[in-house]
């Protein structure tokens, strides 16, 4: 039905053509705009997004502010959107940051006291393009601007006017509040984001609106994972993978490729933490396979940063089933694919996504280093750890800082261990006293880098009881 609505505003245009019915003109090419960003939004391509663009800006061009002013706020909304759309497959954010010129614009004339219930939608999608820029950049203005946002939204789609833009809304302060959750050392924010989509799920249901149920279990998921990872028990990442599997029954390949693949990326971060956590490789293996999966969609020409975020995760999980093992295979594996997230994850690009990889090929490295006879890849990977550090600083990720200084130390330790170096040891400890300023003892990390900072000191006072050559 797209495509024929395509063709018929094509065939339109044909006859209302801007010299005739400038306006009349400029209103079908804003609902062919509309017709291919609906087809764009679901092919895994960029072209049909690219063609909405032209078409809302060549709508503009008679659809002025002066003349029409609405009209020209409606059309600047639908220009956001299809920017915002671009935006999240690209790599850049330009496209991001166009669309937020454009609701900004569009917001100027549909005013909350003018037209509040469009006021709202604008201000709903204004928060998801900040949103997208957030997660890209490093600090957390952007995102706790979309928090703002979709709390002012949620003002005007109240539950009892407009119950599933209210859902709507609802889900995407959710996605806010999980992804400051995820930078910031508490879980206060983690927490409310598990409170806001369990919210949504009331007016979401799978009966009603499949794919936007599916949508929130998915988000939901996400916010459970990251809990999940910071507690000690599994309850929160099995009800995690609940969410991500209940999310795949309606998320399926052949209906909404990329989102489908999303759910499967990030089923496997769960099954990824849970194999972690047990004894088995059952769970590694299938988060091994959901990654996999998750990289047939997320191309790197269709979706570079997703397709790098991929690898990052599927190394990760490759790493941890490495050190099961006694061979090196996986461990091998885990380090080329970390090495293909960084084509795309470039410290200008997204420098804590970089940093991120820059940790987990440290963890890799260290793996392998621990196993292999010589220093090398214990050298690399206090490199690796210490280009992490550039730009996980402490201001802006504590909980991920404090991690990677954590793992810093264990690298230094059993270099300087290894190799008679007291310096490597001296660091070691440092590195765990920075760790310590923010793992409390109530954190499952804490009495780990206690223990490994006592055993490091009982290290250095032996080596430096004997002569060494360092």
């Amino acid at each position: 039905r797209l495509e024929q609505a395509v063709h018929a505003f094509t065939e339109a245009l044909e006859e209302r053509t801007r010299e005739r019915v400038p306006l009349d003109w400029a209103a079908t090419q804003n609902n062919l705009g509309n017709a291919l960003a609906a087809l764009g939004e679901r092919e895994s391509g960029t072209e049909r997004l690219e063609q909405a663009v032209h078409a809302f800006t060549e709508a503009l061009e008679e659809r002025t502010r002066v003349r029409v002013p609405l009209d020209w706020a409606a059309t600047q909304n639908n220009l956001g959107n299809a920017l915002k759309t671009l935006g999240e497959r690209e790599s850049g954010t330009e496209h991001l940051e166009q669309a937020v010129h454009a609701f900004t614009e569009a917001l100027e004339e549909c005013t909350r006291k003018r037209v509040p219930l469009q006021w709202a939608a604008m201000q709903n999608n204004l928060g998801n393009a900040l949103q997208a820029l957030g997660e890209r950049e490093s600090g957390t203005e952007r995102l706790e601007q979309a928090v703002h946002v979709f709390t002012e939204t949620l003002e005007e789609w109240t539950r009892e006017r407009v119950p599933f833009k209210w859902a709507m809304a609802q889900n995407n302060l959710g996605n806010a509040l999980a992804i400051l959750g995820e930078r910031e050392s508490g879980t206060e924010r983690l927490e409310q984001a598990v409170r806001v989509f369990t919210e949504a799920l009331e007016e979401r249901t799978r009966e009603r609106v499949p794919l936007e149920w599916a949508a929130t279990q998915h988000s939901l998921g996400n916010a459970l994972a990251i809990l999940g990872e910071r507690g000690s028990g599994t309850e929160r990442l099995e009800q995690a993978v609940h969410a991500f599997t209940e999310a795949l029954d309606e998320r399926i390949r052949e209906r909404v490729p990329l989102q489908w693949a999303s759910t499967q990326n990030n089923l496997g971060n769960a099954l990824r933490i849970l194999g972690e956590r047990g004894s088995g490789t059952e769970h590694l293996e299938q988060a091994v396979h959901a990654f996999t999966e998750a990289l047939e969609e997320w191309t790197r020409e269709r979706v570079p940063l997703k397709w790098a975020m991929a690898q990052n995760n599927l190394g990760n999980a490759l790493a941890i089933l490495g050190g099961r093992g006694s061979g090196p295979e996986h461990l091998e594996q885990a380090v080329h694919a970390f090495t293909e997230a960084f084509e795309e994850w470039t410290r200008e690009r997204v420098p804590l996504k970089w940093a991120m990889a820059q940790n987990n090929l440290g963890n890799a490295l260290a793996i392998l280093g621990e196993r292999e006879g010589g220093p090398e890849r214990l050298e690399r990977a206090v490199e690796a750890y210490n280009e992490a550090l550039e730009e996980r600083t402490r201001e802006r990720m504590p909980l991920q800082w404090a991690m990677t200084q954590n793992n810093l130390g264990n690298a230094l330790a059993l270099l300087g261990e290894r190799e008679g170096r007291p310096k490597c040891l001296e660091q070691a400890v440092r590195a765990y006293d920075e760790a310590l300023l923010e793992f409390t003892p109530m954190s499952q990390y804490w009495k780990i880098t206690q223990d490994a900072r006592a055993r490091t000191l009982a290290l250095l006072s032996e080596q430096k009881a004997e002569p060494t050559s360092d």
